[in-house]
């Protein structure tokens, strides 16, 4: 079975539909949340699915150096060492290389850095990158890019995102024909509209399965980020996936949608669980802040997720100043269980015509704050 997208609506710019793969469909607009290290963090995977997952992402960069991505393919792939039997996406290194790794070596070839984990040296390249995934048995792959932080001058971005289209192309020669295995191109180009629409067409002529929008998310801004995405998922191809790496909050996430953006990740419901805060249909709870610590009422009276069906402000309260485990996965799992969501009335509201009414009550909810103190 292929890889294939079958786009089922559209409501202005906004889409829904589906991507099938031999391991289960994708319904999209898809919300990733991020398995790092071959974990949500604070989360099992089933209770992951539980919360409307249909697809995780995996970190080639820390997969590679722990436990390394040999040791994984003796195990019998990363699904299997996970135990997450649904669709896997796999970054393709690029970004962390770029972000984490100390003493790097940037050249035509690939990147020389050193481990962030034991100083251990390690070349990062297009064809190594390609290895890396079909090791880890990933369903949809990402191509090697570079992914220059922001703001750069223009000069920069444009050698960055012309260094991303060669390796874009020796990524491909490298995946080679996999078939129930999916390759995405990644559009760089930063703010410059030019430079993203010379990205775009590079990768066309290439030939992906589902295009990205890399180079965003990065420290530019909401406004200029949407101002983007104003034009650049339209210089991708319509009958294929449009991933936004990296984002984001929820109203990033809406936005982008807004935009035509069909995937999204971000550790951000996660990361925020374990630091105290939970997103909810009014805003951004943070539950260090002294007013929850006798509150018997829920994060959420509205949510279905478990942590709102069965634990009170004042529970969730105690267990994060206590510093207890469950504190983290209870707040993690009702961050995911909103961002799915989110993202399960965006495809139904995109399906009966209705995304704007729906994004109008989702920013009103927002704008009316949290629950007022007892």
């Amino acid at each position: 079975m292929e890889i294939s997208f079958d786009l089922k609506a559209t409501d202005g710019r906004a889409r829904t539909g589906v991507i099938r793969t031999p391991r289960g469909d994708i319904r999209t607009p898809a919300f990733m949340p991020v398995g790092t290290a071959a974990t949500v963090k604070a989360m099992m995977p089933e209770s992951v699915r539980e919360t409307g997952a249909d697809i995780l992402l995996g970190n080639t960069y820390h997969l590679m150096l722990r436990p390394t991505a040999e040791r994984i393919d003796r195990l019998g792939g990363l699904h299997k060492f996970m135990n997450w039997d649904r669709p896997i996406l796999t970054d393709s290194g690029g970004f962390q290389v770029m972000s984490l790794a100390g003493l790097r070596k940037l050249t035509e070839e690939g990147v020389k850095f050193t481990s962030h984990v034991d100083g251990s040296k390690h070349m990062l390249s297009p064809e190594r990158s390609m290895e890396i995934q079909k090791l880890l048995g990933s369903d949809i792959v990402m191509c090697f890019d570079e992914c220059p932080a922001l703001p750069a001058d223009r000069d920069t971005i444009a050698r960055s995102m012309e260094l991303s289209m060669r390796w874009a192309k020796r990524s491909k020669e490298a995946f080679g024909e996999r078939p129930g295995h999916a390759l995405f191109g990644i559009m760089q180009g930063g703010l410059e509209r030019d430079l993203r629409e010379v990205s775009a067409q590079k990768l066309r002529e290439i030939g992906f399965h589902g295009y990205a929008i890399g180079g965003l998310a990065v420290g530019e801004g909401q406004q200029a980020m949407f101002a983007c995405l104003d034009y650049a998922p339209g210089f991708l191809p319509e009958d294929k996936p449009r991933y936004l790496m990296g984002v984001g909050k929820p109203d990033d996430i809406v936005g982008a949608v807004k935009r035509g953006v069909d995937m999204m990740d971000c550790v951000l419901p996660s990361r925020s669980g374990r630091t105290g805060q939970a997103f909810t249909r009014r805003g951004v709870v943070n539950i260090k802040n002294a007013r929850h610590i006798d509150d018997p009422r829920p994060l959420d009276e509205d949510c279905t997720c478990p942590t709102c069906r069965n634990y009170s402000r004042a529970y969730l309260s105690h267990v994060y100043r206590s510093n207890e485990m469950i504190s983290a996965m209870l707040l993690t799992w009702h961050n995911l269980h909103y961002f799915q969501e989110i993202m399960q009335g965006m495809r139904a509201a995109i399906a009966g015509g209705t995304f704007d009414a729906w994004e109008a009550d989702f920013h009103a909810g927002r704008a009316d704050g949290d629950i007022a103190p007892l």
